[in-house]
């Protein structure tokens, strides 16, 4: 297969942008690229049919990979690129959305199953969504690929985290890096810490995310504003500093409803702080590992603000077990496969997509049946 075949990848957000999906569709962009291929990323969020149509007649990719089936993947069911863009070998990558949110809507499901029945391999991150899909989708099951999830910073640079959330030494700061939307319950998350405010006035929290829902972000920004003796809320951090970032804070927060495998938790945990996340089927892996391995945080029911409190003091209030879980996240870090390891994953999937007849080839032929884990 020539290493200069042309990729076209849909995602819902690109770079500049500062998304888990424009991460991940950025890192492994680099991967690629950095194999010879000629990779080109396209945002699919307020693109229209004629736009796109245009883009793959310019970029006459041999290959299509549309990360988030119900975002970018829905737009190839089109009529318009029905002639021209059905013959382009198709891979999908699921959000966490996909199968958590959108498949309860009869419309879109409809959609990721027309989506999912057009491409020749579906692409997961987690065992977790890997085993929802088996379930919702068994007779997809032959073109279920499962690529571990690999984590990357992309540079060096300082941020002054501290000072954005205005803390002194002597406050413990909690951290929420997320867009500001429903799913990933800023809001929510904002009213709980209240209450740990009230039981320890020392610590500090700090969100930083995009508007990305904009009614849900006004009343996010009302609150933190009335909140100002504890809470901020500043732009997203960039990428190149989003390392710094992490190690200033001393506990990261995910408040999710719904998450695929989050690239915030893996790169926080890798960075050795111990997290606080709510307790969805996206973020069990990530927070407590396989059998045996040490916990890397806590997990807390979204629906019950007294155990996000309880969760909460402990982590407060024990400075050592935020160092296990620390140390733990590091430890795990060292066993994820590396971006360039990720990558390669990726190019036998394209390949075999590429093939003739690649709709008759299974995903075990790819990685000859041999079960790959996280870890």
């Amino acid at each position: 297969m020539n290493s200069a075949a042309r990729i076209l990848i849909f995602t819902p957000t690109a770079l500049p942008s500062i998304t888990g999906n424009a991460m991940t569709v950025e890192r492994w962009r680099r991967g690629l690229q950095g194999r010879g291929w000629d990779v080109e990323i396209q945002a699919t969020r307020g693109l229209d049919i004629l736009t796109l149509l245009k883009i793959i007649r310019r970029r006459q990719p041999q290959l299509i990979h549309a990360h988030h089936i119900s975002h970018a993947g829905s737009m190839l069911l089109n009529p318009l690129l029905e002639v021209f863009g059905s013959k382009i070998p198709l891979v999908v990558s699921p959000g966490g959305t996909d199968m958590n949110v959108d498949w309860k809507g009869r419309r879109q499901r409809e959609i990721i199953v027309r989506v999912c029945h057009r491409a020749r391999f579906i692409v997961v991150q987690s065992e977790e969504l890997l085993f929802r899909i088996q379930d919702l989708l068994p007779e997809i099951g032959e073109r279920l690929v499962f690529i571990p999830k690999s984590f990357v910073y992309l540079g060096q640079e300082d941020f002054h985290l501290r000072e954005a959330a205005g803390c002194g030494p002597e406050n413990l700061l909690f951290f929420l890096p997320a867009g500001i939307r429903p799913v990933k319950g800023n809001l929510e998350c904002l009213r709980w810490m209240k209450k740990v405010y009230e039981q320890r006035p020392r610590i500090r929290v700090l969100f930083a995310g995009a508007r990305i829902d904009t009614e849900y972000s006004e009343k996010f920004e009302g609150e933190v504003n009335e909140h100002r003796t504890f809470a901020r809320w500043i732009p997203p951090v960039p990428p190149s500093a989003i390392l710094s970032a992490y190690r200033a804070a001393d506990i990261i927060l995910n408040a999710s409803s719904s998450e695929g495998l989050s690239n915030a938790l893996l790169e926080a945990t890798a960075a050795g702080r111990p997290v606080l996340a709510s307790k969805i089927p996206g973020n069990r892996w990530v927070v407590l590992g396989n059998n045996g391995d040490h916990p890397m945080g806590l997990l807390y029911d979204g629906d019950d603000p007294e155990d996000f409190l309880k969760k909460a003091l402990i982590l407060i209030d024990e400075e050592e077990v935020r160092r296990k879980f620390g140390e733990a996240g590091i430890r795990r870090a060292a066993s994820l496969p590396t971006p360039d390891e990720e990558a390669e994953r990726l190019v036998r999937v394209y390949e075999m997509a590429m093939r003739p007849g690649g709709n008759e080839i299974s995903a075990q032929t790819i990685f000859k049946n041999r079960r790959m884990r996280n870890s």
